[in-house]
């Protein structure tokens, strides 16, 4: 492309149709031919806008963290109920995996079943790592608000009750992933926050 002269393309578009073959295809198994035909741009003009196949998934993924990643963060901080917060960070991730507009699962999961494999470079599987982690420490994070607000025993152990919590949305993405119905995924979250220390005193927030 000559020096100054404007793409053809909105390349926020382009970007959102990667993320989408790479939400169901994976890192290794989404080809440049589909890329290029999703994002409706030619493999030079790929190159010079994003660079390789490594540097559009890694934008892509933090796409993916600035969309769907802060949206479940903002219901995770919003409510000052510490399980109304989780529970709704549950059922806000529940959602985005049936949502029949959207690949099936869950990006990040659904990029980690491949990245161990010796040909996907480091910093796709650092990335991946990195973003599961962040999530789980999100939920820690509140969990230890809710201590610290006297709304959880002293003694919980929310490094223990946050590792839970993200082991479920981990099978909750599996079952997403073959389009389980939503109905059955939100009955999962509601039988996982029976584990709640100390009950369920103030309701479901899938019942609100």
């Amino acid at each position: 492309m000559e020096r100054g002269r404007p793409r053809g393309f909105d390349t926020d578009v382009a970007l959102d149709q990667a993320l989408r073959v790479f939400w169901r295809d994976g890192f290794q198994a989404a080809s440049l031919s589909a890329l290029t035909e999703a994002m409706g741009i030619s493999k030079p003009s790929l190159y010079a806008a994003f660079g390789d196949k490594e540097s559009l998934y890694l934008r892509a993924l933090e796409r993916y963290r600035r969309t769907e990643g802060e949206r479940r963060a903002q219901a995770l901080g919003a409510d000052p109920d510490v399980r109304h917060a989780v529970e709704s960070y549950l059922l806000a991730y529940v959602r985005s995996l049936t949502d029949p507009a959207k690949p099936g699962g869950c990006f990040v999961l659904n990029g980690t079943a491949d990245c161990d494999q010796a040909d996907t470079p480091p910093a796709i599987r650092d990335a991946l790592r990195s973003t599961l982690k962040i999530s789980e420490e999100a939920i820690k994070a509140r969990l230890q608000r809710g201590v610290e607000d006297a709304q959880l025993p002293r003694d919980t152990d929310t490094a223990a009750l946050a590792a839970f919590f993200f082991a479920v949305m981990s099978g909750l993405a599996i079952l997403g992933k073959n389009r389980a119905p939503r109905a059955k995924l939100t009955a999962i979250v509601k039988t996982a926050m029976q584990s709640w220390p100390g009950g369920n005193p103030s309701g479901s927030a899938a019942d609100r």
